[in-house]
């Protein structure tokens, strides 16, 4: 099943069509925050036979899948070659974690702007929590889960070597999911999925899931030892060698760059980089702090 949002609509989506849940037989699920705020309701309800009304999908229309999480988590360094760009090859430390804030979550076409210099991109896997999860063990993790999607884990490195991470990570339109959520039983192999990124149609990530150093079910498991995930909260799972940062040159977007990224039996996204449509008090404050060269292990 593949669940996504149009005008603010909780909608399905099959073969290249969708129908809106905002129909008498489905109100109580008219939005994400409704579905997933009662996941287990919404799969009983989805399992009996409804006459809904289908229309053509354009992909344009879509938005956000989850428009509104409540938490939005990620996860650094997660993966063994990006582990190895960054110079600790076999390493297996505790998840790097980190918040970005729920505000920066934006479609999966929206343009995105670039307000500093050594914006980088990261293609990952996201996932969507369905079911509170609290002291959850991995081989359990699964239960809680409501679906995956694709995301980009846009970050402001300069900013985040001044010591904001979060605020680096969480600038307006830093974290475009979609273009849809899939449950898991859609997926032939959800341990190993996939995932490319592409910039002005360069292919710069190309890695699988195969290759985290903790995977799906123990983020969960670590995640849910400290704070309980709540239904409809996010996860961003880390992201594969290739970013910018570690290139010799860095690589960096611009605004007119397009990124294109991608999860086998997730779905594509595309996002342009746009100018700041406004400026900010302090502005020029975060432009000072531009990237750095890395260290040379």
């Amino acid at each position: 099943m593949r669940l996504g949002c149009v005008d603010g609509e909780a909608v399905l989506i099959e073969d290249g069509r969708y129908a809106g849940l905002a129909e008498p037989s489905a109100q109580r699920f008219a939005t994400p925050g409704q579905v997933y705020g009662d996941w287990s309701g919404f799969l009983s309800w989805a399992s009996e036979d409804h006459d809904l009304k289908w229309r053509d999908l354009d992909a344009a229309l879509l938005q956000a899948p989850v428009p509104s999480p409540g938490q939005v988590f990620g996860v650094g360094l997660n993966y063994h070659d990006h582990l190895e760009e960054n110079g600790q090859a076999g390493t297996r430390p505790l998840p790097l974690t980190f918040t970005k804030f729920p505000s920066c979550v934006t479609g999966p076409y929206d343009a995105v702007e670039i307000p500093v210099d050594g914006v980088d991109y990261e293609v990952e896997v996201v996932l969507v929590i369905g079911a509170y999860a609290d002291r959850v063990p991995a081989e359990r993790a699964w239960e809680h889960i409501a679906g995956l999607t694709v995301g980009q884990d846009l970050s402001a490195r300069g900013v985040q070597q001044g010591g904001q991470l979060s605020l680096a990570k969480s600038y307006r339109g830093f974290a475009p999911i979609g273009p849809w959520v899939t449950t898991p039983d859609e997926l032939p192999n959800r341990d190993a999925l996939d995932l490319r990124c592409w910039v002005n149609g360069e292919l710069l990530q190309d890695g699988t899931t195969a290759k985290m150093v903790h995977d799906i079910p123990e983020l969960i498991a670590f995640l849910s030892t400290i704070t309980p995930l709540r239904p409809g909260d996010i996860v961003f799972t880390g992201t594969p060698a290739g970013v910018g940062f570690f290139r010799e040159p860095q690589l960096f977007l611009a605004p007119g760059d397009v990124v294109r990224s991608e999860v086998t039996g997730l779905g594509v996204m595309e996002n342009r980089c746009v100018a700041p449509a406004a400026a900010g008090s302090y502005d020029e404050a975060f432009r000072a702090l531009a990237p750095r060269p890395r260290a040379k292990h």
